[in-house]
């Protein structure tokens, strides 16, 4: 199957995920973030990966007002944080991001990281909110085997998605393994190690096999690993570049060549030791 900037990965509950979308951590509540989100729609992207934590929902409500997209077309994805896990907290944080969003529903909604007791909570508030219509999925992010494990003790509905930290030097094939063991898309954040899959050699001499950048390979590595991604940028170049990677494919030789490149290496906090 032929795949496009439009394609779609089906979660366990019918919804259709779109397998590129545009992150926008750290991207600032200015202009430029606006500006990124409307170059990102005006190029076919129909993600927009948002949370509470990143201060900047208010300003992708202004986008969803202006852009002339239908809201049914554009997917959105927001995180409940950590100081606001519970299950009382949980749905405040919820309808919050669902004003600062101009927006009725989510797409989907995610625990931003594993919190423990309180993260049962929040799932507990998310089932609700998921059975009354207000979510089409619910997620988390940040979570590892066990805390998965946990928290699937614990829920009615099971997650549909698991965004952790994944890239060439991260590839956590057990945890890809479990997600796909129980119906769990998993979802990538960092993909681009904050540029650096520039300077990997392997991905160096890849790009000039496939007439394409580091960069592109890497996203499309992902996609063919089953994993959606959210590359972040605020520049229109970048985030034009990001999305030309559906006119080549991998070859499975190649594919397990940068698998190899795995080094557990984590550039982000870990899971089971974090500091906020």
């Amino acid at each position: 199957m032929t795949l496009t900037i439009n394609s779609t990965t089906k979660l366990f509950n019918g919804v259709e995920m779109p397998w590129l979308g545009l992150g926008i951590h750290r991207a600032g509540a200015g202009e430029a973030v606006v500006e990124a989100m409307k170059c990102a729609l005006n190029e076919g992207y129909r993600s927009i990966d948002a949370a509470t934590y990143y201060e900047n929902e208010h300003r992708v409500g202004e986008v969803l007002s202006e852009c002339g997209i239908p809201r049914e077309e554009i997917f959105l994805t927001s995180k409940v944080w950590n100081t606001d896990q519970g299950y009382h907290s949980t749905i405040r944080a919820f309808e919050t991001s669902l004003e600062k969003m101009q927006t009725s529903y989510l797409d989907l909604y995610l625990i931003h990281w594993p919190m423990g007791h309180l993260s049962i909570e929040s799932w507990r508030a998310m089932e609700e909110l998921y059975e009354m219509g207000k979510i089409r999925a619910i997620g988390v992010s940040n979570f590892l085997i066990h805390q998965l494990k946990d928290l699937m003790d614990h829920a009615r509905i099971m997650p549909m998605v698991n965004q952790v930290e994944f890239h060439p030097e991260l590839v956590q094939p057990e945890l890809l393994q479990f997600c796909k063991e129980n119906q769990i898309q998993p979802e990538a954040w960092r993909p681009l190690m904050k540029g650096q899959v520039n300077e990997i050699k392997l991905l160096q001499e890849l790009a000039e096999k496939y007439q394409k950048s580091p960069v592109q390979i890497v996203l499309r590595w992902d996609i063919q690993k089953g994993v959606v991604t959210i590359p972040k940028s605020v520049t229109p170049e970048r985030i034009i570049h990001n999305a030309n990677i559906f006119d080549f494919e991998l070859t499975q030789e190649d594919m397990d060549k940068i698998d190899r490149l795995n080094q557990n290496k984590r550039m982000g906090q870990d899971p089971d030791d974090f500091s906020f």
